[in-house]
C-alpha cells in the first residue's frame, strides 16, 4: 500500500500547490469568481465535466449498477441530458448576461429585487451540495489511511477550502483539470476496463447475472422520470453549474465546451453502471450496494493503479465540493449580504432626509456590490477578492461543522433540490423564454412552488415524488396566472435585458449587475 499512499499524498499535495499558484491569477473580483471569463474550451469542457460528475456520480453510479445493473447509468445520464439541454439551447444568453448569480439574472430580466429571496434558496441548496460531498471524504479517507471520520472531513474539507480560498475559480479551474484527467484514466480507461475482465467479459456477466440487469428500464420508469425533474432540470439552473457557464470564453465555447462535457457524461454514466455490473457478477453478496465502488478497487486491482483509482474517486468529490462551495459563497456575498447592506444604506439614508440614491454608483462600485463589471476586467480590486475570500472561509468553515454533525443528508440534500427547481427553474427558464412574465408573476412563483414542495415533502414524505410533481405544476400556475393578471414588464426593462441577451454593454447609469438605473 505504501506505493498507493505515495500517489494519493502527491495527488493532495499538487492540488494545493495549484491553489496557491492560481492566486497570483485573481487580480480582481472577475478573475476570483468567474476565472476572468477567459477559459477556452479544453478547460471549460474539462471542467465542467469535473464539476457536474462528484461522488454521487462515481461512487454512487457504480452502487446503482451494482443493484440494478445497465439501467444504474439513467442517474448520470440525466445529468448529461441537463448539460447537453443547458449547453445547446441556453449558455450562450446566459453568458452574455456579464452576471455573477441567477438572482442577478432574475433580477436584469424582471426588473425587481428577488435576488435575496431566490438567493436564499440557492444557498440552501449550494450548501447542502457541498455539505454532501464533504461526508464523502470520511469515506474516501477511511478506505485509504484508515482514519477518523471527523479527522477525514477536516482534512478533506480543509484541503478544498485552502486552494478555493487562495485562488477562488482560477485555483478552482486547474485543480478541477487536474481531478478531471485523474478522473478519466482512473475510472474509464484503468478501472472499467479491469472490472469487465475479471468478471468474464460481458458473456461471463451475462451468465450470472438475471436478464434484468441488462434491460434498459430495470430502475424503472417512474424513477427516470423523477431523475430528470430533479437532475436534468437541476443542470438548467443551479448557480453552481451557471458559475461555471460564466467562466466562458465567448459564446461558442460555452455551447460547444459544454455540450462536449455532456457527451462525456453519458460516457460516464455507461462506464459506471458497467463497473458496478461487474461487480455484482463478481461479488453478489455485498451488504450495501454503496459498498460496491470500495470492493472492486481493494480487490480488484493492482498497487499503484488503485492508489490512482482511489485518488480519481477524491478528485470527483474534491471537483463537487469546490464548486458548490464557492457558488454558495457567490451568493451569500453578493444576492444576500450586499443587498441586505445596501438596503440597510438606503434605509438609513431616507430615515435621515438624505438623497439614498446620491452617490450610490461611486459606493457600489468601490465595494463590489454594483455588480460583476464594477471594474474593468483583470484590473486589480483587493478589495472584491478579500471579501469573497472571506465569504468562502465563512461557508467552508460552515461546511465542514455540518458534515461533522451530520451522519447521512441525502434527505437534506432532496429537500435542497426539491426546493430548488420547485420554487426557481420556472421564474428562471420563463424568464428566459416568455416575455411575457413578470416580476410578480416570478416572486408568486418561487412562493407558491417552493411553499407547495414543503407541504408535499411534509404530507408524502421527503424522498416521495410527488413533491416536485406538484411543486412544479403549482409553480408553473402561479407564474403564469400572476403574470397575466398584471401588468407587462416596463418596455425599458425589457429593452435593457434584450440588450445584454444580445451581448451589449450596460447602459449609462444602469448598474451593471442588476440591469436596474443606478441607485434603485
Amino acid at each position: 500500500m505504501a506505493v498507493d499512499y505515495a500517489v494519493i499524498i502527491i495527488y493532495l499535495v499538487g492540488m494545493l500547490a495549484v491553489g496557491w499558484w492560481g492566486m497570483r491569477r485573481a487580480r480582481s473580483q472577475s478573475d476570483f469568481l468567474v476565472a476572468g471569463r477567459r477559459l477556452g474550451p479544453v478547460l471549460y469542457s474539462g471542467t465542467m465535466a469535473a464539476i457536474v460528475l462528484g461522488g454521487a456520480s462515481t461512487i454512487g453510479g457504480v452502487g446503482l449498477g451494482y443493484q440494478y445493473g445497465l439501467s444504474g447509468a439513467w442517474l448520470v445520464f440525466t445529468i448529461g441530458f441537463g448539460l447537453l439541454a443547458l449547453s445547446l439551447f441556453f449558455s450562450a444568453r446566459i453568458s452574455r448576461l456579464k452576471v455573477y448569480t441567477v438572482g442577478q439574472m432574475l433580477d436584469l430580466r424582471y426588473g425587481g429585487s428577488s435576488s435575496v429571496i431566490s438567493g436564499a434558496v440557492m444557498w440552501a441548496y449550494t450548501l447542502m451540495l457541498a455539505v454532501t460531498s464533504t461526508i464523502a471524504y470520511a469515506t474516501i479517507f477511511d478506505v485509504i489511511f484508515g482514519l477518523d471520520r471527523t479527522l477525514a472531513i477536516v482534512l478533506g474539507g480543509g484541503i478544498v477550502i485552502a486552494y478555493s480560498t487562495l485562488g477562488g475559480m482560477w485555483s478552482i479551474t486547474l485543480t478541477d483539470m487536474a481531478q478531471f484527467v485523474v478522473k478519466s484514466v482512473g475510472v474509464l480507461l484503468l478501472l472499467l476496463p479491469i472490472a469487465v475482465w475479471k468478471a468474464g467479459g460481458l458473456h461471463g456477466m451475462q451468465e450470472r447475472l438475471p436478464d434484468s440487469y441488462f434491460s434498459p428500464m430495470s430502475i424503472g420508469a417512474e424513477t427516470v422520470f423523477t431523475y430528470v425533474l430533479i437532475y436534468s432540470f437541476g443542470m438548467l439552473i443551479g448557480q453552481d453549474i451557471w458559475q461555471r457557464v460564466f467562466t466562458a470564453r465567448s459564446d461558442t465555447v460555452a455551447r460547444s465546451g459544454g455540450s462536449a462535457a455532456g457527451v462525456y457524461c453519458l460516457v460516464y454514466a455507461v462506464a459506471g453502471a458497467a463497473i458496478g455490473t461487474a461487480t455484482k457478477a463478481l461479488y453478489p453478496k455485498l451488504d450495501s450496494p454503496d459498498a460496491a465502488f470500495a470492493t472492486i478497487v481493494g480487490d480488484a486491482l493492482p498497487v499503484g493503479v488503485k492508489g490512482l483509482v482511489l485518488a480519481a474517486a477524491l478528485s470527483a468529490v474534491m471537483s463537487t465540493s469546490s464548486g458548490a462551495l464557492i457558488a454558495c459563497a457567490t451568493v451569500a456575498n453578493n444576492d444576500i449580504w450586499k443587498r441586505l447592506r445596501r438596503n440597510a444604506r438606503a434605509d438609513a439614508a431616507s430615515s435621515d432626509g438624505t438623497d439614498a440614491t446620491h452617490g450610490t454608483d461611486a459606493t457600489e462600485a468601490a465595494d463590489g456590490t454594483a455588480g460583476p463589471e464594477d471594474a474593468p476586467e483583470g484590473e486589480p480590486a483587493g478589495d472584491e477578492v478579500r471579501g469573497n475570500r472571506v465569504f468562502i472561509l465563512v461557508m467552508g468553515a460552515a461546511v465542514v461543522a455540518i458534515s461533522i454533525a451530520l451522519n447521512d443528508v441525502v434527505e437534506a440534500l432532496t429537500v435542497a433540490y426539491n426546493l430548488l427547481v420547485g420554487g426557481l427553474l420556472v421564474p428562471i427558464l420563463g424568464g428566459l423564454v416568455w416575455k411575457r412574465g413578470t416580476a410578480n408573476g416570478a416572486l408568486a412563483s418561487m412562493a407558491v412552488g417552493g411553499t407547495t414542495v414543503v407541504v408535499m415533502m411534509a404530507w408524502k414524505g421527503v424522498l416521495a415524488g410527488e413533491a416536485i410533481y406538484v411543486g412544479l405544476l403549482a409553480s408553473l400556475v402561479a407564474h403564469v396566472a400572476v403574470s397575466l393578471a398584471g401588468k407587462p414588464t416596463d418596455p425599458a426593462v425589457l429593452a435593457r435585458w434584450r440588450s445584454r441577451l444580445a451581448g451589449e454593454a450596460p447602459q449609462d447609469g444602469e448598474k451593471p449587475g442588476t440591469g436596474t438605473p443606478a441607485g434603485v
